[in-house]
């Protein structure tokens, strides 16, 4: 961070409380809370000057003690399929990765909670870079608000999905600050908590935390034995066996209408036979769930290979007789690494557009 603007207040940090805090502090009348707060959120504006409805003198104090700290630059990389991965260089230098994934009527925000990953997942990209660093929550909304500015006339964001870069439930306070701010109604973001999702690897002692916010869940499960778990997924797996794992799935408290998403990565010839799929059926009876199917998707460097169709199609026709809701989910934005389990890395012969170009463009 530059020298004259480290002992500036960053304003995007602040939840609510501390926004009422801060302005109460300058002798200002508490709304001016939710004035500046709605300006951040849903004006997106990045300096005071937009804040047209405070006070000139309060534009200036600001201007003066004060920072807006988002990105300090963005690159946007364009699939042929529509999808868009946008890598931020944080204030620290520190690069982060987000995807826009357009599929008929729905166009979904897939966020990152970490710079790297705590975990060590063979089959994530993600996975091999161990981890630099969590997210704080202004950083994970700043995807979101990148996002919307990149958006082209008549879309808007349909689905937020926790599942990129980083375990979020090894970020939760961050993560449930976030969730926040993204449905809150009066100044945030208004997103449904319906229309969110929160991935986790399986850290077993965290899932009961996110049932306060009101979000789905969704466990990354990959595997039928702690033997197999543990080869493909080492960490998460020493953390909480699989027995533990769905114990906490089986505790987890649903709506009536509510079911858990069990996500399942199909690596060729390692977890994608029929008796795995007869085990999966298995460990999943009883608890009100679906399965999404999700073909390995290749990166530079892994040992696993994407299974064949007819394997992938057998496994989900076994989940289907089985009586397990089976859905295979496309993986989209291959060819710039945007898809599930390859970000991280980036691939410039893709010839990055600059926020700055993008901004001149619209």
């Amino acid at each position: 961070m530059a020298p004259e603007t480290a002992t500036r207040h960053n304003l995007l940090a602040l939840t609510e409380a501390g926004m009422t805090a801060f302005v109460t502090s300058l002798g200002w009348p508490s709304y001016r809370a939710s004035q500046i707060l709605r300006w951040l959120y849903q004006e997106r504006v990045r300096t005071f000057a937009e804040m047209s409805n405070l006070p000139q003198k309060d534009r200036e104090h600001l201007a003066s003690t004060s920072s807006i700290e988002r990105a300090t630059e963005v690159h946007l990389f364009a699939s042929q399929d529509g999808t868009k991965k946008l890598v931020l260089t944080l204030t620290d230098g520190k690069q982060v990765e987000c995807v826009l994934i357009p599929d008929e009527d729905r166009l979904t925000l897939c966020l990152s909670t970490q710079v790297g990953c705590t975990l060590d997942c063979g089959f994530c990209l993600t996975g091999t870079l161990g981890l630099a660093r969590n997210l704080r929550a202004h950083e994970i909304l700043d995807q979101v608000l990148l996002a919307q500015d990149h958006l082209e006339a008549g879309q808007r964001l349909t689905n937020l999905v926790f599942m990129g870069m980083g375990e979020p439930l090894a970020n939760l306070d961050a993560v449930a600050d976030a969730v926040g701010r993204l449905t809150n109604h009066t100044w945030g973001l208004g997103f449904s908590g319906r229309r969110i999702t929160i991935s986790t690897a399986g850290l077993a002692s965290r899932i009961k935390d996110v049932a306060p916010l009101q979000v789905n869940l969704a466990i990354s499960l990959n595997a039928t034995t702690d033997e197999l778990r543990g080869r493909i997924m080492p960490a998460a797996n020493r953390l909480h066996s699989l027995q533990a794992l769905l114990a906490a799935c089986r505790d987890y408290p649903l709506a009536d209408r509510e079911r858990l998403t069990f996500e399942y990565v199909l690596l060729a010839e390692v977890n994608d036979r029929p008796e795995d799929a007869a085990r999966l059926i298995k460990l999943l009876r009883g608890l009100r769930c679906k399965v999404n199917l999700i073909a390995f998707n290749p990166f530079p460097g892994s040992a696993y290979r994407r299974p064949s169709d007819a394997a992938i199609d057998m496994f989900q026709s076994i989940l289907r007789q089985g009586h397990v809701d089976a859905y295979l989910r496309r993986s989209r934005g291959r060819d710039v690494l945007g898809a599930c389990g390859q970000l991280g890395r980036i691939d410039m012969s893709h010839a990055p557009v600059t926020l700055t170009q993008i901004q001149t463009r619209c």
